[in-house]
């Protein structure tokens, strides 16, 4: 599947399911949709609808029926409604949108709080109730209690490896090769471009360039982060380092030692530039420029930009030949 083009038309359709609360004050809350087969184009593919009419079925214990929704959505007007916003969701998670090039504003609001049990989504104000309803047909488990569910329960995307599922949101966007380690996370509206090494946290409004590794326990700051709006992205060939974060966007060919946190606002010293002096800068002013080296000098606590021209970042190709 390709990405979305600049200049195709900005529409996507899709037939779907529907969990909805069945009775009760919230009756017709929309609990989650799954679109097995979204489109971009300005008309749903019906050729599963008869296996989706054949998968309605109501579940009186979670208090949840199900229903057939069939939506077309305009990319670049907000979401209006739940349904709408899942199949933007999946649109990212099945590689037919990047993040950051289809409006997502105001999501949240049109998401239910849900219960994102082994039988299925369940209103989370309903849940102990329905646990006990359930409690008849064996053990039931609740993974989670968000708004946003596990990918992996819509969508598996080909030619990547995820070690635990319960950390990789529907809306991720993961790039054939991208293996995301136990400890990865990748939130909704991010992702990967292409092979990608990720034992750390991608979050929401992050992309992460082509042969790219995110070492364990390191954390780059999303859209979310205090409301920001930065886009950050990693380039191609960018290495890390593990407990590294980073706050602003890193060109072709960078690497962030272990255990450095560069923000936009981290004073650096920039060595090696050539007019025979250190300057110094704020880390905003380097965003996205290519062949850096980021460093903490042991010895004072500044941290430091060398120049890096002609080295490369190489990962191990067996391993992500998935």
């Amino acid at each position: 599947m390709t990405s979305l083009p600049s200049d195709s038309p900005r529409y996507a359709a899709g037939l779907g399911l529907a969990s909805v609360v069945a009775a009760g004050p919230r009756a017709g809350t929309v609990l989650d949709v799954w679109y097995p087969n979204p489109v971009l184009a300005d008309a749903p593919d019906t050729s599963l609808d008869a296996d989706l009419r054949g998968a309605a079925v109501p579940d009186p214990q979670r208090n949840v029926t199900a229903e057939i929704v069939e939506r077309v959505i305009e990319l670049d007007e907000a979401p209006q409604d739940a349904a709408d916003a899942y199949l933007r969701l999946h649109l990212l998670s099945h590689r037919l949108a990047r993040p950051n090039t289809i409006n997502l504003d105001g999501i949240f609001g049109l998401l239910a709080n849900v219960a994102w049990t082994s039988r299925g989504p369940v209103l989370a104000e309903e849940v102990q109730l329905a646990l006990l309803r359930m409690r008849s047909g064996g053990n039931v488990t609740v993974l989670s209690v968000d708004k946003f569910p596990r990918m992996v329960d819509y969508v598996v995307p080909t030619g990547v490896r995820i070690g635990n599922a319960d950390r990789i949101r529907l809306g991720a966007h993961l790039a054939e090769g991208t293996t995301v380690m136990h400890e990865g996370f990748v939130n909704f509206n991010a992702g990967t471009l292409g092979t990608a090494m990720v034992e750390g946290r991608i979050s929401a409004g992050v992309v992460i360039g082509d042969h790219t590794d995110i070492g364990g326990g390191a954390s780059i700051m999303g859209t979310l982060s205090g409301g920001g709006k930065q886009r950050i992205r990693l380039g191609e060939r960018v290495l890390l380092g593990a407990n590294a974060g980073i706050g602003i966007s890193l060109g072709d060919d960078c690497v962030v030692e272990a255990g450095l946190y560069v923000t936009a606002g981290t004073r650096v010293t920039v060595l090696g530039n050539g007019d025979g002096g250190a300057k110094v800068l704020k880390a905003v002013d380097l965003s996205g420029v290519p062949n850096l080296l980021f460093r903490r000098n042991s010895q004072s606590g500044a941290v430091e930009v060398l120049p890096r021209a002609g080295r490369t970042v190489e990962l191990n190709e067996a391993l992500h030949k998935n």
